[in-house]
């Protein structure tokens, strides 16, 4: 069983995560989004062995998709900017079938969603940008085959 953590367009928010720090440390994976690639630098020592990340449209680098193994299901992770995900996901499920994935992670709208498209489980966990709104992020448990994964919100 694998316990991760999924974090997008948190774009400097830095309080924000400091307020989910122990679920950070007790996961056994982070994967960060992009658009604040360099947010959980402060805990890149302690986290470093379980930090996966790429860069978004408002970071600079040329990482901007990765895919990921755990418990035997490969994830594909993207910021989502270069699929055209705020107009819609099938691009970015298309592309994780291509690199034989499961599940796909995206960021860049800023909306949480978990859904299932052409039987790719398709999971946004929305934004830790800004004080005072709806931030969120998701946790999701691998188990074997087994996906589980929920939005939390609220971290104000």
């Amino acid at each position: 069983m694998k316990k991760i953590v999924v974090l997008s367009d948190t774009h400097g928010n830095v309080a924000a995560i400091r307020k989910m720090e122990n679920v950070i440390r007790e996961s056994d994976m982070v994967i960060h989004l992009g658009d604040g690639y360099n947010d959980l630098n402060y805990l890149y020592p302690e986290i470093k062995e379980k930090l996966y990340r790429v860069h978004g449209n408002c970071d600079y680098g040329f990482d901007k998709e990765i895919v990921i193994e755990t418990e035997g299901v490969k994830i594909f992770a993207t910021h989502g900017d270069a699929y055209g995900v705020k107009r819609g996901t099938a691009k970015l499920a298309e592309a994780a079938k291509e690199n034989g994935c499961r599940v796909a992670l995206y960021g860049h709208t800023h909306r949480a969603e978990i859904a299932e498209r052409d039987g790719i489980t398709v999971i946004n966990p929305g934004t830790l940008e800004r004080y005072g709104v709806k931030n969120s992020f998701c946790y999701m448990v691998v188990t074997g085959e087994k996906v589980t994964a929920v939005i939390n919100e609220n971290l104000n």
